[in-house]
Order: C-alpha cells, then structure tokens, then sequence
C-alpha cells in the first residue's frame, strides 16, 4: 500500500477487525479499539 493521501507518516500493520485481512493504517493500533481496511471502514461510516 502507498502513503500517498499520509504523506510522510509511518504507517503500521493492522488485522481487520471485520474482514481479518492484513491492512495498514495511519496511526498505531491500541488494544481494545477495532480497527478497519479501507472496504470495511467505509461500510461503518454508512
């Protein structure tokens, strides 16, 4: 995956708390707190 809408920001490995796949996000993943790939994110924000 590219950084290209994060600029220079350090993107970090995330499972998918829908989905299960291997995404990357923007920020680092805190225990407790569900995170989303792209596709998944958009379905919740529905």
């Amino acid at each position: 995956m590219s950084n290209r809408n994060y600029g220079d920001r350090t993107m970090h490995k995330a499972t998918c708390a829908d989905c299960g796949n291997e995404c990357e996000v923007p920020f680092e993943p805190k225990e407790g707190r569900p995170v989303y790939c792209r596709d998944c994110y958009k379905k919740h924000r529905r």
